[in-house]
């Protein structure tokens, strides 16, 4: 089983103005280590600030686009981990490891975990679509 595991983030952490100190770094590279070591980790990686991406919106056939930053969005991704794992409860596991304000620091941060859809579980997608899709995964997609 695969799944995405999300730091979320909200406009105000975002545009919070306060520095990340080494230790933090340092725990997080500790953690993708950790992973690594137990072979569990498929990729993972941090994104840019909102302000450098776009929002593009599709609706009755007309394609919006808006540059960031995404300041009416409650909430959206800082970051991922794309685990593979034998069970939700491992997956649930290895979310409760990552490193996280000590307590006593009032600062939330929330983590989304969902499975990632395989081809068998769309039991409504014709066997020649799925087919091509594994044979596009094979090529490095």
């Amino acid at each position: 089983m695969r799944y995405l595991m999300s730091i979320m983030s909200s406009p105000e952490s975002e545009a919070a103005d306060y520095e990340v100190g080494p230790e933090v770094y340092e725990a997080m590279a500790a953690y993708n280590e950790e992973m690594v070591k137990a072979g569990v980790l498929l990729t993972g990686e941090g994104l840019a600030p909102t302000a450098q991406g776009a929002e593009i919106v599709f609706r009755d056939g007309e394609v919006t686009v808006t540059d960031g930053p995404f300041t009416e969005a409650k909430e959206f991704i800082a970051g991922y981990w794309v685990i593979q794992v034998s069970s939700h409860e491992e997956a649930v596991e290895w979310a409760k490891r990552c490193p996280h304000p000590p307590a006593g620091d009032d600062t939330e941060m929330k983590l989304q975990l969902r499975r990632i859809g395989e081809l068998e579980d769309m039991e409504q997608m014709p066997e020649d679509l799925k087919e091509r899709e594994r044979e596009l995964r094979g090529q490095g997609y």
